[in-house]
């Protein structure tokens, strides 16, 4: 996952270093990406470098080597055909066990299978913390993949903001003025709210699980 001004910075060197065999200057890299010094320009390949998508050659100058693609993870999915992606936004952290404060980082995203999303709604990605949904396959670590709704049927997963602005994932039962939070781990208790207490930001469609 690369926020929005590292993925146009590695963009922009996969393309140049394609045609030109070389790595772009500083200065080129600051103009391509509208940032105004070069040290922006030194923490954004540090930071692409650390999560192995480019490697400094050592000893030589303008020298970047791409070492990894945006697709990589996705490349063991489907080895027939090529794998048509998307990338959508990866907002923050989503607790699947206590609720915990939604934090929204919208430059951020993560680029999914097209065949995980629909062309006519909105999707966002969370990453999970927490173990309460785990006997529905939902694992700490994973991006859980959410279609944006506000309301869903009754016994579906959904990510959803209480009042107290804490965001979390469970499945979702609405009894006449209340709404059930129930875990789908024995460890966890059932949560009942007022339904006016709670607002439903979207339905689960999906879920992207790292191996390493």
């Amino acid at each position: 996952m690369l926020t929005k001004k590292q993925k146009e910075l590695f963009d922009y060197l996969s393309n140049y270093i394609a045609k030109n065999s070389i790595s772009p200057s500083f200065e080129e890299m600051k103009n391509a990406v509208n940032l105004k010094s070069k040290s922006g320009i030194h923490r954004l390949i540090t930071s692409l470098e650390q999560r192995g998508f480019i490697k400094r050659l050592k000893h030589k100058a303008r020298a970047l080597e791409i070492t990894k693609t945006l697709t990589n993870n996705f490349n063991n999915i489907n080895h027939d055909k090529k794998l048509n992606s998307i990338e959508i936004p990866l907002l923050g952290s989503i607790a699947a066990g206590d609720p915990m404060e939604a934090i929204e980082n919208p430059n951020e995203f993560v680029t999914v299978p097209s065949t995980f999303l629909s062309p006519h709604n909105q999707f966002f990605g969370l990453k999970v913390n927490g173990l309460s949904m785990i006997d529905k396959g939902i694992c700490d670590g994973d991006i859980a993949i959410i279609k944006k709704t506000n309301s869903v049927l009754n016994g579906k997963i959904a990510a959803v903001l209480t009042r107290d602005n804490e965001i979390t994932l469970k499945i979702i039962k609405i009894k006449n003025n209340t709404i059930h939070l129930i875990p789908a781990n024995k460890s966890y208790t059932e949560k009942v709210l007022n339904v006016n207490e709670v607002q439903i930001q979207g339905a689960l469609t999906g879920i992207i699980r790292k191996y390493n």
